[in-house]
Formats: structure tokens, C-alpha cells, sequence
């Protein structure tokens, strides 16, 4: 999981590192033609979102990703064979398409391997890839800058490289990465049974193929969805800076070598804020909340450092730069926070794609706002950025006080017996019928149907 989101962030980041190797030249790209591409793949991303979750309830979790993949390797070494927008426009659109499989695939495998505790730090761990990938796609793009050939140029050979290397982890995927627990090839029998009943506590199931319409009802009427939705909306918003940055750096004053490896500080800093936020959040019950609110406040320093400093001060600027990288952290804890407090198969399935389905709609709206007329200072853009972030502390803490407010109702509710004797029949070789008892945890309850469901703050 941990190479795959590390694959598709680097993927992802391609056009940001390739604005300054040249492609904006080569492809004869306006600023606001550039802007389109980094909205177009998140437009295709919105639009393919819920299919692509129908998808991985209907279908095994790991071939669909790994076709998924493959289809983004392909579209990614296309992007060398682009001579103007259009080209661009579309394999955009491709990648877009595709990787509205690969968070929600993590989120759904993330609750059926671990423990909801668990899940804190197995999320922010294939998170923080996103951070390798900027230090990796950081050394690449400086590597690139030094391949001199006459008709391939630095940003073509960026796109073909990630592109075989995604490539490569796609046919890995397809032969090695597991669909559940209950076939995962490096567990013996015996473990496939106790990695079931070890995340028993999270009273969510494992999986079920059937789609059942009143837990999308379900999912659509839950406040808590709409609130995690707001908060995925705005916090992406300064998400917008992944294929800004490289622009924004060099306008500094920096050369375009500087900027490149100067991009690998940015990864490091993600690493290191999102795993020690998630362990944090893992130590000490019911902190996602505050442990997301004390990570945003660099964020928001650091866009008054880079709105209030002399335009001469490039050091401090780039310091700016760097601190607004540190709130990624609440986004990581509110992913995790979600499967959570979420059960029943297709309400999961269904609020995964509404919170990723608000992380489009604040990545397609945003490169908007890097207009030319805002240079180079771009006061606009960063005030948003800033009003964002102070919301998005705010909403951490309304999640908690709501989630924590409906485990208080539940404390005084009489005890609900409606789903305690659930029995099957199991047919034996001899012809007799046997009723099996169905424990209440794998009865594929939503949260609001099993009243002993606890929601984790």
C-alpha cells in the first residue's frame, strides 16, 4: 500500500515538477490552459468517483486497483507524446478517472486488516508516502534537468520514467496484493479466521458485495457526512500548491536546480508532521480532533509569514512555504476517522465517495485562484488558503462535539436486543440443516442500526 500511494502521488505531481522542465513551453500552455489541467483531473476524479466505489464493492478490491493502475501507466508515458493542451486535457482526464479507486480501495482495505486504533496509523503510514514521493519526483526532476538528447526533452523523460515505474507496480499489485483477509495468500487458514475475528471491536464487518440502498439513504441523511465532506472540501483547497509549488519556489528567486531538490524539504516535512500527528492521535484516545487543530496552526502562520514578509526575503518566504505543509496531518486523520465511525459496508462505501467526491470539488475549484494578475506576491490565493485552514480547525472540533454528543444519547438508551439472535441455516453432506448464531459485528449494521457502535473521537 505503501508503494502504490507513493507511485500515484509521484504520478500525480508529474505536471508540477514538469512546469518548470519545460512542458509549459513545449506544449505552448497559457496560465490558465495550466490551471484546467490540474482541475480536469479532478473533475474526472469527482465525476468517477462513485462508480469506481460501486466498483470495488462489486468486484475484488485488488484486481480492481491493480486494472486501474495499469491503465494510469499507460496514460502517464502518453503524456510525453503531448505537443498541446488538448493531448494534455486528455490523458489528464484519464489519470483522474483512475485514481478515483486507489484512496477509497485503501480506506475500505484499512477496515477490513485492522483495528480501528489501528487504522490511525496505517493510514497516515501510506499517506506519508505522498512526502517520499516529493523527495523521490524531487531528485528524478533534478536528474531529469541533466538528460541532454535532441528530440526528448528533461520533461518527456520524467513522464516516461514514473510512467515504467508505475507500470512496473501495477503487474506487482495484480500478483501479490490481497482482496481481504479471508484470501490474503501470506496467511495461513488458521490466521485468515483470526484476522476476522480480531477487528470483531470495530463492529463494521469485512465486506459484502451487496449493495443495499438503505444504507446510501442512510450515508446521504448522517449530518456527520456533510460535516467530514466541508472539511475534505476546504482543506483541499490549498491543495492547489502541489502544482503551484515549483512556480511559487522559483518566483522567490531560486534556479530552477534549486527549486527542484528544494522540493525534497517539502516531502521530509509531511514524513515526519504526519507520522508523528497519527501517533499521537494512536496514543492517546479520543485526540483526532485536537491533535488535527494544534497541526493546522503552522499552516496558518506560515500564510501570514509568506503574505507580511519582504518580497526580498526569499529564505523566509520559502520558510512560509514549508510550514503551510504541516497541517496535511488533519486531512490524514480525518481519513481515518471516517472508516471509524463508519459501519455497514455500502454506507462506508458511500461516505468514502462523498468525502473524496468534496476533496475533487476543492482540488478542481482551487487553481483558479493562481491567476497572473495576482503575481507574485499572490495575496488572494493565500488569504484563501489561510480563511480555509482557520475553518477547517473549527469543523475538526464541531465532528467531535457532535460524534461525542450521540455516544452520550447511547449511554442512557435502554438496551436495543433487535439483532442478537440472527441465525443462518448451513445445509451438511448428510442432508441436515444446521442454524448457524450470527455474532451482531458481522451482521453488516450501519452505525445508527447497531446501538452498541461507539463512535471514536
Amino acid at each position: 500500500m505503501c508503494v502504490l500511494y507513493w507511485v500515484q502521488f509521484m504520478d500525480k505531481t508529474t505536471l508540477g515538477s514538469s512546469a518548470i522542465l519545460g512542458i509549459t513551453t513545449a506544449t505552448h500552455l497559457t496560465t490558465n490552459q495550466y490551471n484546467w489541467l490540474g482541475t480536469i483531473f479532478y473533475l474526472s476524479y469527482l465525476v468517477f468517483e462513485y462508480p469506481q466505489n460501486l466498483a470495488l464493492q462489486r468486484f475484488p478490491v485488488g484486481k480492481w486497483m491493480s486494472a486501474n493502475i495499469l491503465v494510469w501507466s499507460i496514460a502517464l508515458c502518453c503524456h510525453a507524446a503531448c505537443t498541446n493542451f488538448a493531448g494534455l486535457f486528455v490523458v489528464r482526464l484519464i489519470l483522474g478517472m483512475c485514481e478515483g479507486s486507489i484512496t477509497a480501495g485503501f480506506m475500505i482495505v484499512s477496515s477490513m486488516f485492522y483495528t480501528r486504533n489501528e487504522q490511525t496509523l496505517r493510514v497516515g503510514y501510506w499517506f506519508l508516502m505522498n512526502g517520499t514521493a516529493q523527495i523521490i519526483s524531487g531528485f528524478l526532476s533534478f536528474g531529469s534537468l541533466h538528460i541532454h538528447t535532441p528530440t526528448f526533452e528533461p520533461w518527456q523523460w520524467l513522464m516516461v520514467i514514473t510512467g515504467a515505474i508505475t507500470f512496473i507496480t501495477a503487474i506487482c499489485f495484480f500478483l501479490f496484493f490481497p482482496d481481504s483477509p479471508t484470501n490474503a495468500w501470506f496467511l495461513t487458514p488458521e490466521e485468515r479466521a483470526l484476522a476476522v475475528i480480531r477487528i470483531k471491536e470495530n463492529q463494521t464487518g469485512v465486506e459484502n458485495k451487496h449493495f443495499k440502498k438503505e444504507q446510501m439513504i442512510e450515508a446521504l441523511l448522517d449530518p456527520k457526512t456533510w460535516m467530514f465532506a466541508l472539511f475534505s472540501a476546504l482543506d483541499n483547497v490549498p491543495n492547489s500548491l502541489t502544482n503551484q509549488r515549483s512556480l511559487i519556489v522559483s518566483s522567490f528567486g531560486f534556479t530552477y536546480l534549486q527549486t527542484t531538490l528544494l522540493g525534497c524539504v517539502d516531502g521530509l516535512i509531511e514524513i515526519v508532521t504526519i507520522w508523528t500527528g497519527v501517533n499521537i492521535a494512536a496514543r492517546f484516545p479520543n485526540s483526532r480532533a485536537y491533535v488535527g487543530f494544534v497541526y493546522f496552526i503552522p499552516n496558518v502562520v506560515g500564510v501570514i509569514v509568506i503574505n507580511t514578509l519582504p518580497w526580498s526575503d526569499k529564505v523566509g518566504l520559502l520558510f512560509g512555504q514549508w510550514l503551510t505543509g504541516v497541517g496535511t496531518t488533519g486531512f490524514v486523520l480525518s481519513l481515518s476517522w471516517l472508516s471509524s465511525v463508519t459501519a455497514g459496508h455500502t454506507k462506508r462505501i458511500t461516505t468514502n465517495a462523498i468525502m473524496l467526491g468534496a476533496y475533487c470539488i476543492g482540488n478542481a475549484a482551487a487553481p483558479f485562484m493562481w491567476q497572473a494578475k495576482y503575481k507574485p506576491r499572490n495575496h488572494v490565493p493565500w488569504t484563501i488558503i489561510g480563511i480555509c485552514y482557520g475553518i477547517c480547525m473549527l469543523l475538526l472540533l464541531a465532528i467531535r462535539s457532535y460524534l461525542h454528543r450521540q455516544n452520550k444519547l447511547r449511554e442512557v438508551e435502554p438496551y436495543d436486543d433487535q439483532y442478537d439472535n440472527v441465525y443462518i441455516e448451513r445445509l451438511n453432506e448428510d442432508g441436515t440443516i444446521d442454524e448457524i448464531k450470527v455474532e451482531k459485528e458481522f451482521l453488516d449494521l450501519t452505525d445508527k442500526q447497531n446501538r452498541d457502535f461507539r463512535y471514536v473521537l
